[in-house]
């Protein structure tokens, strides 16, 4: 029988079509339908409908279902649509959507979308023959990988800074002593930047379902994104500079508020500390020994046989004179709590829950039940008003017994067994759903309640901490990495996944400084503690069960360089809290990647160097290991001032340098304006009069904004804070404070003027005035003590600097040198 070569070729066709119609895999097809708005196009195509909308000139949303999509509700998203010029245009191959900042193209057969600049480049498009899938109810979308096309962010995530070749999932577990390389981990933050040929995007999917990522693990074909449930809905961001890639996302998904000042002091905790005269022992210590410091925290043993809302009256008879004592010494209270409410008949907390009907519930009405540190508990449903609700009137407890921080744990749910069924229930805001949709969340909205309740209750701004989050936990919520390990890959990893988080718009970030679990060498624990000191949240922290951890537990060498660094970072506390001032307006983090200001170096991704971070805009760390005694240092374009003694570091090469456990490698950038004051041994405590700004010379202009307020309370909201940008120009070779801004008087009365690579400049001129500048030598660190007669003292290193100083006028000061 002969066949001829078309009846091949339209027998080849029809297999494929019969194929594809009872393909497991389902794709959109061609677009059939189209409706366009003024910035938003809706349309169906052969087995999907869609909507794309501008959120701004920067920002495409794109949504896709099997069904219409319907509804607009996101635990994540803030930010509304902005009226935007858009320019919508069709034919019949292609819709066109055109703003100031970006292009999108939705090609109609088959379905697809390309991002592009406005001048052509292809910034992101959808890989042909896969574009977005669903397999049962699972949905992703498969972009093409860009050649040289890497990957940065997705919050709380291990491994390197770059993604590339690795896949990762979002499901919030509770990871005891957690690998390096385990995934997923506590919180979820489905947003990540990629970076090709001069170009970087951000895709942050707003999905709460079990949401999967591969960029590039097991194929050469393509990055996805996808979830195990719900729609394809994801935000699209575009500009040309990282920075702004995250202020925009922060925008959609909201900034933090500004904390309390003594959220950014050194905190001081222990699984556990109890009963109360050891709570008052390791705070009289730290002021005894004169290691600065502003936060105690209370673990799970304060309670009364771990029960939410009581205290242990055995081990805390009264709480609140302890807590007033603490305050007496410049101490603030945490505690911790769970989202179990044990199941314990006549308890007010588990009957007042009964009563108000907020658990979380299965299908038969029947509470759901689980076993965690009290035993049986029922759970909260967080994502009920209703239940909200009630847990912001039980933060009224501790209000009353004058605690000042919530530290919110065991919120992924965690449960003993770590399997929650499937089939709980949850209010979900009015739209019933399972544990399937509301896993990821529910941490998100348990740190919400604590941060509303507390601002119902405290009275003044309130520290939250969170174990477990999703994308906009900024807006109510620290976070720390959890479980830890003390070991010195734990401690580099730690930077990467706070950097990492840094990325992803979370900027008040910690870890546990010496490692939860295990016991840290004296070396390790030096390290760490130095670096803990250029770390958002400073908080100190290990399990039961192991050695103490407190300074001075690691013998008198330790506990000098940990006084040391310490120390260093109060002084630091002005440029720390405006920089937390600079976090909240933009969203840019306190501790950033040097992703962030070298995106297109492509050192800065490299295993190599990708631990190095910028600390602020000034400081740039470099950690290692504490039994390394060489590393690798590199250095960014720009000049680089040795912290310690000014020496300079050309930048764009790597340099070999010794280490030293006395000193944790710092930087600061050419053209920094660095704020400090006075040691004081709490932020309650204030500095004396005079405010030293430090200048470091550079070719490049930069500025600041130095930032005060009273540091506790709300009024800064109605202008009651002292503000003023601080500009270093090195074209006119001027320095200049910008006028006041502000009701709030600041608490400084005089500046101090240092001059870091001034050894030329004599005097300064400002107002047809001339001021002689003076020399001296100045320390950021003191000596370490010779404890040991058989070792010498390290010397105490010095910077030659040029100084003077001025009343701090509220009007604009222009110092021309």
């Amino acid at each position: 029988m002969k066949f001829n070569k078309i009846t091949v070729t339209l027998t080849f066709i029809f297999n494929i079509a019969h194929l594809m119609a009872q393909s497991p895999v389902l794709t959109p097809g061609n677009v059939e339908t189209v409706t366009m708005g003024n910035q938003e196009i809706n349309f169906k195509t052969t087995n999907a409908y869609g909507k794309i909308a501008v959120y701004s000139p920067s920002i495409i949303r794109v949504r896709l279902d099997k069904e219409p999509v319907k509804g607009d509700f996101s635990y994540a998203v803030v930010g509304q649509p902005q009226k935007t010029k858009t320019t919508i245009t069709q034919d019949n191959a292609d819709i066109t959507l055109v703003t100031d900042s970006l292009k999108a193209v939705i090609h109609k057969q088959p379905y697809s979308i390309t991002f592009y600049t406005p001048d052509g480049k292809v910034i992101n498009e959808d890989e042909q023959g896969l574009t977005t899938s669903w397999v049962g109810q699972s949905v992703t979308t498969y972009k093409k990988m860009q050649d040289e096309e890497h990957f940065v962010g997705l919050g709380e995530k291990t491994g390197n800074l770059d993604r590339k070749g690795n896949g990762y999932t979002n499901w919030n577990e509770d990871n005891y002593g957690y690998s390096i390389l385990q995934d997923p981990l506590y919180s979820t933050i489905p947003f990540y930047i990629g970076i090709h040929h001069n170009l970087n995007y951000g895709i942050f999917l707003d999905n709460t379902y079990q949401s999967d990522f591969n960029f590039g693990a097991s194929n050469n074909r393509f990055s996805s994104f996808g979830a195990r449930g719900g729609e394809m809905n994801y935000y699209f961001i575009f500009h040309k500079r990282v920075a702004d890639i995250i202020t925009s996302y922060t925008w959609l998904t909201g900034r933090m508020p500004m904390p309390p000042l003594w959220a950014l002091g050194y905190q001081q905790n222990r699984y556990t500390y109890y009963p109360e005269t050891e709570v008052l022992r390791i705070a009289r210590t730290l002021r005894e020994k004169k290691i600065p410091a502003d936060g105690i925290t209370l673990d799970i043993h304060y309670m009364d046989q771990f029960q939410l809302f009581t205290w242990n009256k055995t081990q805390f008879p009264n709480p609140v004179l302890m807590n007033d004592t603490l305050k007496s010494l410049g101490f603030k209270t945490t505690v911790i709590v769970d989202p179990g409410i044990k199941v314990a008949k006549g308890a007010p907390a588990y009957e007042s829950g009964l009563k108000e009907d907020v658990y979380i519930k299965y299908p038969d009405g029947q509470n759901y039940t689980g076993q965690v540190w009290p035993g049986w508990c029922n759970f909260t449903d967080f994502t009920s008003e209703k239940g909200r609700g009630w847990w912001r009137k039980q933060v009224k407890f501790f209000a009353e017994s004058g605690v000042s921080g919530i530290w919110n744990d065991m919120n992924e749910i965690s449960t003993w067994g770590q399997k929650m069924p499937d089939n709980v229930l949850f209010d979900y805001d009015g739209k019933l759903t399972t544990h399937l949709e509301a896993h990821n969340v529910y941490g998100l909205e348990m740190a919400r309640s604590s941060y509303e309740g507390a601002l119902e209750q405290f009275k003044e701004r309130p520290f939250i901490l969170t174990r477990s989050g999703y994308a906009g936990l900024q807006r109510y919520t620290a976070i720390w990495t959890g479980d830890n390990r003390a070991e010195e890959d734990h401690m580099l990893q730690g930077v990467r996944i706070l950097t990492s988080l840094g990325l992803s718009g979370v900027s008040f970030t910690g870890m546990d400084v010496g490692g939860f679990t295990g016991n840290a060498s004296i070396a390790l624990y030096t390290r760490w503690i130095e670096l803990g000191a250029f770390t958002p949240y400073f908080r100190n922290h290990t399990t039961l069960n192991t050695k103490s951890a407190e300074p001075w537990t690691f013998g008198e060498d330790a506990l000098v360089i940990a006084r040391n660094y310490i120390s260093l970072r109060y002084r630091l506390m002005p440029y720390l809290y405006s920089t937390f001032y600079g976090s909240a307006q933009n969203g840019l983090p306190v501790m950033r990647s040097l992703a962030i200001d070298y995106t297109f170096d492509p050192n800065v991704l490299s295993p190599d160097y990708q631990n190095q971070y910028e600390f602020g805009s000034a400081f740039m760390v470099a950690p290692f290991e504490s039994s390394k005694e060489y590393g690798r240092i590199y250095f960014p374009e720009g000049a680089w001032y040795d912290l310690y003694t000014d020496s300079l570091q050309a930048g764009k090469q790597a340099k070999v340098v010794s280490l030293n456990l006395n000193k944790l490698p710092v930087y600061v950038k050419g053209g920094s304006i660095i704020p400090m004051q006075s040691l004081v041994q709490s932020t309650a405590i204030k500095p004396t009069d005079t405010l030293s700004v430090h200048v470091y010379n550079g070719t490049t202009a930069n500025c600041f904004v130095y930032y005060e307020d009273d540091g506790k309370s709300f009024a800064y909201k109605n202008g009651g804070f002292y503000k003023r940008t601080i500009t270093f120009n090195p074209s006119d070779r001027s320095i200049t404070f910008n006028a006041a801004e502000g009701s709030y008087p600041s608490q400084f009365k005089y500046i101090k003027l240092v001059l870091h690579g001034y050894g030329q400049v004599d005097n300064l001129h400002a107002d047809k005035n001339q001021y002689k500048l003076e020399n001296s030598a100045y320390s950021f660190l003191d000596a370490t003590s010779a404890n040991d007669p058989m070792v010498n003292a390290s010397p105490k290193d010095t910077c030659p600097v040029k100084f003077m100083v001025i009343e701090n006028r509220a009007k604009m000061i222009q110092l021309k040198y």
